[in-house]
């Protein structure tokens, strides 16, 4: 964190330290831990539990970790054991260069409550790093009348290493002539002199040649080597003069390459080849050969690299001059590198947490510092987030900031918030850094499945196939996940006579409803059921809709004849008088259809006949009546086909035949027959033996019949009087004819016969055998009251 930064929310600057709930923030004082370079990773630091007093399982549970000034992980902390180990082999050099001590400045953050902790770890330097001279050979010139105790300065070696493991001293090979001294830099640092110890004589030798060896002080030391070349020179007695021994100047760190940042000048008061003097850089680190250039000529120094503040701060060039005689000088420039705002602001994330449930209170999502390379006005900066979110940013110790939410959340409104920190510093111009967090907003239970609507009307038509897809009910969740996940089942009828489980089933993922087994209208119209959809969350939430089915109808009964009945026994006989004028009421064929509807509506026709056009059959009410008069020519027997056939699609019908026989009258119908009819008679006798058996069965029932009606229903003085039917009041009798239905007699019916005074034997007519009552199938059906009709034969229909 650069020094003097700030860092406060937009329009809500502060100059105090935020302390809210559930979060303590603490500074400690400074641990001080090391280690040597070049350590193997993972090897242990310290254990931060027991240097901190925290008990074994704290770190754990407060989510410790350890943050690095430069972001670099150097550091890991297992948080099991409490113990600080490498993360990476360290090496010293490539850490601090030649700075001692080597120093790491990381911070220990710990959650619930929120402390962070300074600390400090020195890099031990190791002699991993031999002393190295820049050239292999230098190249000395030496007046040959040089005095004896001149000392020549050399260059230096370098080493990487610091301290003790840095050079410590400097040899040559013996020889006569010269010796090494060290002497001290103002940097602190020592360089080798070369010290003349007995006068050169060109004659004699020109050249000599010896070895520089520096030494470190490492156990064992470690050395290298230069060869210093000296020409012995002629005599040259003026060296050059610089014009200053300092130079001061200031470069902005935005220069562009090849500025000019300084010029130096010498000058010699020799003459010719030993005035001619050029320039050099002197004694100058690989940083600063990269970074400058002299020329040696006219003394500029211009620039080959880009400078930048938040690295060097200053530089020192030594610059020597040398004349034509081998005579040098050196002097000092001194470069200022001036800051510019070329550095926008940093966010460095500590700690980040993506997601958020919606009914959350206040929650931290993301901890993090900012910084600023560059320094002064430059380097304070300004932290905010946009006012209309629900989530707040507060400044906390050291620049760092905590984001956090207000209250709750939900997610049905918005499940994902995109949070952009803006950092801006207050330099010229203004440079800013964005920071984009992506928050999820995570689902909570607190809907329940809505049904697309509150009720479901179905229809299926009767005689289905099992297992037919009849409809669906469809429920939407606004959670998410499993909460969003719908299933659906059917819920208790409350009509428990209700076989539900029988007849639909529900697909528990889709919604869709299935007959179990073919439904029949007659016994089924329509049943109705609650159908429940919950989701998967915890605790799960539901909701119901009322499903109603409709059973259609449809044309699968055939019309059922009620009378005449068709029991196979022996055949219906009617007895029509021949004095029976045309519309003769004959019978009436009375027949039911169980389905409902157009399925119901019956016809009756004539289908075959005897004697074409003698019998005419009613197309809606069954009856059968003379067509006209009746002659002596008539065949004494009749055999009718009536077909009845109901208004479905495809048509369904019955047929029923009738045999009618022709009769001079009631009382005397075993008179001998005319001649005509004597013949036929004659030619049949079975017809005559049919007609007396009729005759005997119907009396005898007739008979019963009356005496059971004259007992149960009827007064017998008022039966004489009015000459009708009596009947008592109230519901008939439970073994009379029932018939239910939803055909053309859509109401029950009733039969009883009744007889009435002075009809005579030749309105005498018997009843058919009472059949079994019929209850129609449909339960839905309304009672009405039934009006009463009464044929020719003394039949009521109700």
């Amino acid at each position: 964190m650069e020094a003097g930064a700030l860092c406060w929310p937009r329009q809500r600057q502060v100059l105090f330290v935020f302390l809210f709930g559930g979060v303590s923030l603490a500074g400690s004082g400074s641990g001080r831990y090391s280690v040597t370079e070049e350590t193997e990773r993972g090897s242990f630091v310290v254990n931060l539990a027991k240097d901190l007093g925290l008990g074994d399982q704290e770190l754990v549970a407060r989510g410790a970790r350890v943050v690095s000034d430069d972001n670099k992980q150097h550091l890991l902390l297992d948080s099991q054991t409490g113990d600080l180990l490498t993360n990476e082999k360290l090496d010293r050099e490539k850490l601090c260069g030649l700075t001692e001590p080597c120093m790491l400045y990381f911070q220990i953050l710990m959650d619930n409550p929120f402390q962070i902790y300074r600390a400090e770890l020195r890099v031990r330097d190791i002699n991993d790093h031999s002393p190295m001279f820049r050239d292999q050979e230098t190249v000395l010139k030496i007046l040959e009348n040089t005095a004896e105790g001149t000392a020549f300065r050399l260059e230096r070696a370098e080493d990487a290493d610091g301290g003790l493991n840095g050079i410590q001293s400097y040899t040559i090979n013996p020889n006569s002539f010269f010796h090494i001294k060290i002497s001290d830099s103002d940097e602190g640092m020592i360089y080798p002199e070369l010290v003349l110890d007995k006068a050169l004589d060109r004659e004699k030798q020109h050249e000599l040649s010896l070895t520089l060896t520096a030494l470190d002080g490492g156990s064992p030391p470690r050395s290298g080597t230069t060869t210093i070349r000296i020409v012995i020179l002629d005599i040259n007695d003026n060296a050059p003069q610089f014009s200053q021994t300092i130079y001061e100047t200031q470069a902005p760190e935005n220069s562009p390459v090849g500025s000019l940042i300084a010029k130096v000048s010498a000058g010699d008061v020799d003459s010719g080849v030993n005035a001619d003097i050029s320039y050099s850089l002197f004694d100058a680190s690989e940083d600063i050969r990269t970074t400058f250039q002299v020329n040696p000529f006219s003394g500029d120094i211009v620039l080959t690299a880009l400078l930048d503040y938040e690295l060097v701060k200053s530089y020192k060039i030594n610059i020597q001059a040398m004349d034509g005689g081998g005579l040098t000088a050196t002097c000092t420039v001194l470069v200022e590198v001036l800051d510019i705002n070329d550095n926008p602001p940093e966010l460095i994330i500590s700690s980040l947490s993506d997601y958020v449930a919606e009914n959350s209170p206040e929650t931290v999502l993301a901890v993090f510092r900012i910084k600023d390379r560059d320094s002064g006005e430059n380097g304070k900066m300004l932290c905010y987030i946009r006012d209309n979110l629900p989530f707040l940013l507060k400044p906390s110790l050291e620049n760092f900031y905590i984001l956090m939410t207000e209250g709750g959340l939900d997610r049905e409104s918005q499940a994902e918030y995109n949070i952009t920190i803006t950092v801006t510093d207050l330099g010229t111009p203004r440079l800013k850094t964005q920071h984009n967090l992506t928050v999820t907003v995570s689902d909570v239970n607190d809907n329940a499945p809505a049904f697309s609507q509150t009720a479901y009307t179905l229809r299926v038509r009767e005689n289905n196939s099992p297992a037919l897809h009849i409809g669906s009910v469809s429920a939407t969740d606004r959670d998410s996940g499993a909460n969003a996940q719908v299933t659906y089942s059917l819920l208790p009828p409350q009509d428990p006579q209700l076989p539900l489980a029988s007849l639909v089933s529900i697909n528990a993922d889709t919604g869709q409803l299935f007959a179990l087994r073919s439904l029949d209208f007659e016994a089924l119209r329509a049943f109705e059921f609650r159908v429940g959809a919950a989701d998967r969350g915890s605790p799960a939430l539901s909701s119901q809709a009322l499903v109603r089915v409709l059973v259609v109808d449809d044309n699968d009964n055939a019309p059922f004849v009620l009378y005449p009945l068709q029991n196979g026994s022996a055949p219906c006989t009617e007895l029509v008088p021949r004095a029976a004028e045309a519309g003769y009421l004959v019978t009436k064929v009375v027949a039911v259809d169980g389905d409902s509807g157009q399925n119901a509506w019956l016809s009756y026709q004539l289908l075959k006949a005897t004697e074409p056009g003698l019998f005419g059959v009613w197309a809606h009410s069954g009856e059968v009546r003379t067509a006209r008069l009746l002659s002596e020519r008539d065949a004494v027997k009749h055999r009718l086909v009536v077909l009845v056939k109901d208004n479905g699609e495809p048509p369904l019908s019955a047929s029923v035949t009738l045999h009618v026989l022709l009769v001079d009258g009631f009382s005397q119908p075993y008179l001998p027959l005319p001649d005509a009819a004597a013949a036929e008679a004659r030619a049949d006798p079975l017809t005559v033996y049919l007609v007396v058996a009729l005759a005997s069965v119907s009396s005898l029932f007739l008979f019963s019949v009356l005496v059971f009606v004259a007992v149960r229903l009827c007064r017998r003085s008022r039966a004489a009087s009015a000459g009708g039917c009596s009947v008592a009041e109230g519901p008939f009798p439970g073994h009379l004819v029932d018939v239910s239905g939803a055909g053309t007699l859509s109401h029950s019916y009733q039969y009883e016969v009744c007889l009435t005074e002075g009809s005579g034997t030749n309105e005498f007519k018997f009843l058919k055998p009472i059949i079994p009552n019929i209850q129609a199938q449909s339960s839905g059906r309304n009672s009405e009251e039934k009006p009463t009709f009464r044929n020719s034969y003394g039949f009521n229909f109700q």
